[in-house]
């Protein structure tokens, strides 16, 4: 099975390399040709367009920064349906709203492509090590077919049912953790302005009934102040807006949902939409007067 990988950000980099550690014959794109670097050097071929890519695969994956952008590379000029031959396979990693899965996947069927969608969730350094959660959504026996390279590139696979579905659990996924991450921030300035140092501070949340997973992992690199997760704000802003989306579509009142979503628009506002999500703690030490820094915390995950 000859693959494409069309975004080679930060995620899809790490997703790529993890398919050539595999032995995966791989063929890359991104419009940014210095990102390609370091994986042809490990063995993967370019492609100069999206076209040319998918006309050499029989399957492309994309990992891409927004549906606009998705839409563009699939069906734009020289897109990835202008070269892929039908019966092949679209695997979209991007963090997408169910209406956009759907609305794309019928566009590739109407060229015999099928699609598959396999959002990550679990933070970058899991996508680097090989352990990052993949949902997948769409016909089970595509799934099974392509079961081999989500293996290579993730670690707990899912099934999340048929097109859409991976879609929507994995903006809860991203909800609840934008919204843990300003609880963490809070709980750490508590514990600051308490008079608790703040190490300590840490471990004792890790070690108690109010710990997450974004405690554990983001709350590091708020401690050592590089913010650095590999995530920016205008994602968080994008899929809040798909969370609150979901809420009006299914009648659900999200209530922290929203406050977290007006908080990191605020918090784009202030740093910019390229700043790390987790700089939406700086609103609070900046209104506070004073940082969250602790010694004893590796510079990035």
């Amino acid at each position: 099975m000859r693959y494409g990988f069309i975004g080679l950000g930060h995620l899809g980099a790490n997703l790529a390399g993890s398919l050539l550690k595999a032995g995966f014959d791989l063929t890359v794109n991104d419009v940014d040709r210095g990102k390609a670097d370091g994986l042809i050097a490990a063995g993967a071929g370019w492609a100069q367009t999206p076209g040319s890519l998918s006309a050499s695969v029989d399957a492309v994956i994309t990992c891409l920064p927004s549906p606009a952008i998705s839409e563009k590379v699939l069906a734009g000029p020289d897109g990835i349906l202008s070269g892929l031959k039908p019966g092949g396979t679209w695997i979209e990693m991007s963090t997408l709203d169910q209406t956009d899965i759907e609305r794309l996947a019928t566009m590739a069927a109407h060229k015999s492509v099928r699609m598959m969608e396999a959002p990550v969730t679990g933070g970058v350094h899991k996508a680097a090590s090989g352990e990052i959660t993949v949902i997948a959504g769409g016909d089970r026996d595509l799934f099974e077919t392509h079961l081999p390279a989500l293996q290579a590139m993730g670690g707990e696979i899912f099934h999340a049912g048929p097109l859409g579905k991976a879609a929507v659990i994995k903006v809860i996924t991203n909800m609840l953790a934008f919204i843990h991450l300003i609880a963490t921030g809070e709980a750490l300035m508590l514990a600051k302005k308490g008079g608790i140092d703040l190490t300590d501070a840490f471990n004792i949340i890790k070690a108690s009934s109010g710990n997450s997973f974004v405690h554990e992992t983001e709350g590091q690199v708020i401690l050592n102040g590089s913010y650095n997760i590999n995530f920016t704000m205008d994602l968080a802003v994008k899929d809040l807006g798909f969370a609150l989306g979901f809420g009006k579509q299914f009648g659900v009142p999200l209530d922290l949902a929203s406050h977290a979503l007006q908080t990191f628009i605020r918090g784009r506002s202030t740093y910019g939409g390229n700043a790390w999500s987790s700089q939406v703690v700086k609103l609070l030490e900046d209104a506070v007067g004073t940082d969250l820094r602790a010694p004893g915390f590796p510079a990035e995950l």
